[in-house]
């Protein structure tokens, strides 16, 4: 952390279900009435609308008085400019990690869950109460940090993003798309497909551990600090013009996997963010590997 400036605590969160619910509705009786009709109850939402802004309340109690602090949104994360002094604090669940990591370059992330049992916690590691022991330990370098594997995108004009999970590559819509593809050792296919997904051991317990299932062939899935990333073609069709025999892998360090659009649109994002995307033109080639810069997860020593 720097010698001049105070830590900043950037707490990060998304609106809870009841939060849409009332933009949406206007009113708890309305919001209530559009539950009641779909087999559901307010109490539930309500329930967990205040835990999220319990666990929000604890964690804002434990930054010290003396440190900055920020707060965004995780609608507002693509505007919000983080420094290299913050630390990050995630409240919420485990893809609110995965949103907020593209936007990061080495600074600390604690994911806290405000709801343990219901989370499956891969990422928010921490309950509420645990932040005011946990940031002092963070801010001195003394906090157990565990450097996460990403994974780059970049078009051959140089845009690019980077995703914690995986980058997707296909039709916007996740219809057919055309595409050559291109894999280490020099072989390439002609494809069309619902697109393609490169993952990484993080988001080899989401998206990814979703197709492997359907895979009993599928190459074994890398861990979290694994540099090597796997992918998978997503319902190849085969056609007298297009084939079905590169439809999944493991990239090691260094590998990559390049696709080139036979399409006047294809888009890539990731982590499932598809608003925050890039757009592919026809011939227009995209290099998907692993990125240079890790996630620094903090995690229970």
């Amino acid at each position: 952390m720097s010698g001049t400036l105070a830590p900043r605590v950037v707490v990060v969160s998304r609106r809870s279900e009841l939060d849409e619910l009332l933009v949406r509705h206007g009113t708890r009786a309305a919001a209530g009435f559009y539950l009641r009709q779909r087999g559901r109850d307010l109490d539930e939402v309500a329930a967990r609308h205040d835990a999220l802004q319990a666990a929000l309340t604890t964690v804002g109690a434990a930054v010290p008085a003396d440190w900055r602090r920020g707060h965004v949104d995780r609608d507002d994360l693509a505007r919000f400019l983080f420094a290299p002094e913050d630390i990050v604090v995630a409240v919420g669940q485990d893809g609110l990690v995965a949103n907020v990591a593209k936007y990061l370059d080495r600074q600390p992330v604690v994911g806290v869950d405000p709801e343990p049992g219901r989370n499956a916690g891969v990422l928010v590691r921490f309950a509420p109460a645990a932040v005011a022991r946990l940031l002092p330990a963070v801010a001195a370098g003394r906090a157990a940090v565990q450097a996460r594997t990403m994974v780059r995108a970049v078009l051959d004009d140089g845009q690019d993003l980077v995703g914690l999970n995986e980058v997707y590559v296909g039709h916007p819509s996740h219809q057919s798309a055309r595409y050559v593809v291109g894999v280490p050792g020099g072989r390439r296919e002609r494809q069309s497909s619902s697109g393609v997904v490169v993952g990484t051991g993080t988001g080899a317990t989401g998206w990814c551990a979703s197709i492997v299932r359907d895979r009993p062939e599928a190459p074994a899935l890398p861990g979290p600090v694994d540099e090597a990333l796997c992918w998978f073609v997503r319902e190849a069709w085969p056609s007298p013009a297009t084939g079905v025999e590169l439809t999944g892998g493991r990239l090691a360090a260094g590998e990559s996997i390049e696709l080139t659009a036979e399409g006047e649109r294809l888009v890539v994002f990731a982590d499932g963010v598809e608003t925050d995307h890039l757009t592919m033109a026809w011939g227009q080639r995209v290099t998907v590997g692993t990125a240079d810069r890790r996630l620094r997860l903090v995690v229970p020593s």
